[in-house]
């Protein structure tokens, strides 16, 4: 991958704001800085990164893709009050790639577990 100062200053911003954002969110921060890169020019860095290895972009939290810079292996807790999403280290599941795979004889390329519940600031507000 060829380097490129928007794509530099995506990943910066991912970076610098560990809220596994979404697209919107990044623009929105992007464009108050930096008004040369569009939408379309962020979605586009957005998938060269993913595609690379650079960050992770993961599906299925709500309608819209999240981001996250951190591509160590990890899962991922959702809250179902407040929404904000909270990395999980992966030994609470150790040996699950290698367990599923035993028991069920697939090859697993790569997998992503995603808890939701209620966050310890939630739990506490009734």
């Amino acid at each position: 991958m060829n380097y490129s100062k928007q794509r530099e200053l995506v990943l910066q911003t991912l970076c610098e704001n560990v809220v596994h954002p979404t697209a919107e969110y990044i623009y929105d921060i992007i464009s108050k800085s930096d008004n040369s890169v569009s939408l379309a020019t962020l979605y586009r860095n957005l998938n060269q990164l993913t595609e690379a290895g650079k960050i992770k972009k993961i599906d299925g939290l709500e309608n819209s893709a999240h981001y996250d810079h951190n591509t160590e292996e990890h899962y991922h807790f959702i809250c179902t009050k407040c929404r904000k999403v909270f990395d999980i280290p992966p030994d609470v599941a150790n040996d699950i790639v290698k367990n599923t795979e035993s028991k069920t004889g697939f090859v697993i390329q790569s997998h992503d577990v995603i808890f939701h519940g209620l966050c310890n600031d939630c739990k506490e507000v009734k």
